[in-house]
């Protein structure tokens, strides 16, 4: 039995476009997962969409139920930028939109439950992106003023905010590859494009807080990375530098140039990407530089480090046949072969059930990032099919929480919330509605949506109500009707 720590918060989380439905209520305006889904299905596994997802838009009362009936301290949303903006610029706000998230907000704080926001959660407006989305520059003044907009409707009652969620999944997979949108596939070029202007958008964000509301308002804010570990295959020179790479490549792109002392994108990146781009006869390396100013602006802006985990994965170099990928593409430049060793495996393979990696990844965090306060955003476990059983999903939960209890007795890491991922089945991206990773159940075929206590949430409810985890035990609680 392991008592979890005093300051240690729990919440859940979830995302506007994948329970929120309502795609074109009132002025919303597409974003680019709409637009995705709705002209190309066959790019979506089980071909579905997200026009109903959870009807959360229009059922979010009854969100508040289950997050009420689990007990959590905060909830974790985002907020739709072209529901709340449906030109994506700072021109016009939806009366709909602000009355909507302001509701959301009001109810959550009657209640106990602590808001926890995220400002870009994947959903780009279409029209900005027509004019080039996070490859286009101007990007990091749409956001600011963004921001702006949401830190002035909200921010009185708001004070933890996420500037954007998980940037190398929306960069590298939408403009250096072909499976998220947009799905522009300027592979090589354009996810590191996107990065440096999503640095800088996060940056412009933060900067916005910190010298217009931090003082009246009292909040703090941040950006989220998914930081599962990269380690190595072998004990090899080879691999050790493989894995040394791959996290660099994978998480320090993003976290470099805000957490480190010294800025700028990491070292190890910069010198393969150039040796990268002169073995292909381009002139400079296709990975842009950060001027010192800019290296300046970003530096140090986060007040915590939002952390998202959900497995590991092993490098090496000795089986990497050079073009078997893209070239010039981001998986070229790491070069690196990668497996999940011999751990149990899951149904979706970033879920392979690795729990010693989300301890590495946290120590990680601490050792290269200056030893931030550490919110993980995200965790959890993913299955293909429903049913309210669901043993293999608690016994996740509980391994992975063992080892962050071990992160912070015995490595000193300062985490200081932990998200379940997530309150209830959605819409999971390019994986559709057939993947399940919902504490409840949703019944998609169901005109209200029902949704239905897992044992995993009678489970997470009673770790909530007890702060003990039995990291020994096996058994599961005994399933309980509860209908929302």
């Amino acid at each position: 039995m392991r008592k979890l720590p005093q300051g240690l918060k729990l919440g859940v989380a979830t995302a506007s476009f994948q329970i929120e439905g309502a795609w074109n209520t009132a002025d919303k305006t597409p974003h680019i997962w709409d637009t995705m889904c709705h002209d190309h299905p066959e790019y979506i596994k089980d071909k579905t969409n997200a026009d109903d997802a959870c009807k959360s838009f229009e059922f979010y009362e009854r969100d508040i139920e289950m997050l009420k009936f689990l007990g959590v301290e905060f909830y974790r949303f985002s907020i739709s930028w072209p529901r709340i903006l449906p030109t994506g610029y700072a021109n016009k706000i939806s009366e709909t939109g602000y009355q909507y998230y302001n509701n959301l907000i009001n109810k959550l704080l009657a209640n106990n439950i602590e808001p926890v926001v995220t400002i870009y959660h994947w959903d780009l407006p279409q029209n900005l992106q027509d004019l080039g989305g996070w490859a286009n520059p101007l990007i990091v003044d749409w956001f600011g003023d963004y921001a702006k907009v949401l830190y002035k409707l909200f921010g009185d009652r708001v004070k933890s905010w996420i500037t954007i969620n998980e940037p190398k999944q929306f960069g590298v997979f939408g403009y250096g590859m072909e499976r998220f949108a947009p799905r522009i596939n300027a592979a090589g070029i354009g996810e590191y494009l996107a990065t440096k202007n999503i640095v800088l958008a996060h940056a412009r964000a933060w900067h916005i807080y910190d010298e217009e509301f931090r003082n009246t308002q009292k909040g703090e804010c941040g950006i989220t990375i998914a930081t599962d570990f990269r380690g190595a295959v072998s004990d090899s020179p080879e691999d050790i530098e493989a894995g040394l790479d791959a996290i660099e490549f994978e998480v320090g792109l993003h976290s470099h140039p805000i957490f480190s002392s010294k800025g700028g994108f990491p070292d190890r990146v910069v010198r393969r990407v150039a040796a990268k781009s002169a073995e292909q006869g381009f002139p400079r390396s296709r990975l842009p530089e950060f001027t010192a100013e800019e290296i300046e602006y970003a530096k140090g802006t986060s007040d915590f480090y939002g952390f998202n985990h959900y497995s590991t994965r092993y490098y090496t170099r000795s089986t990497y046949t050079p073009g078997s990928q893209p070239i010039p593409s981001y998986a070229d430049d790491l070069g690196a072969d990668f497996n999940y060793l011999d751990y149990e495996p899951g149904l979706l393979p970033h879920v392979t059930v690795i729990p010693p990696g989300i301890r590495k990844a946290l120590k990680w965090v601490k050792d290269n990032c200056n030893n931030p306060p550490i919110f993980i955003t995200e965790n959890g476990f993913g299955t293909i099919g429903g049913g309210l059983r669901d043993p293999e999903r608690i016994s996740y939960y509980r391994k992975y929480l063992d080892n962050i209890l071990d992160a912070i007795e015995e490595d000193g890491c300062n985490v200081v919330k932990y998200t379940a991922w997530s309150l209830m089945d959605n819409f999971e991206w390019d994986s559709g509605l057939s993947a399940k990773f919902g504490l409840f159940q949703v019944d998609f075929d169901d005109e209200n949506k029902k949704r239905t206590a897992r044992t995993s949430a009678l489970w997470y409810k009673n770790l909530i109500a007890t702060r003990t985890l039995d990291s020994n035990k096996t058994s599961i609680p005994e399933l309980e009707e509860h209908v929302f």
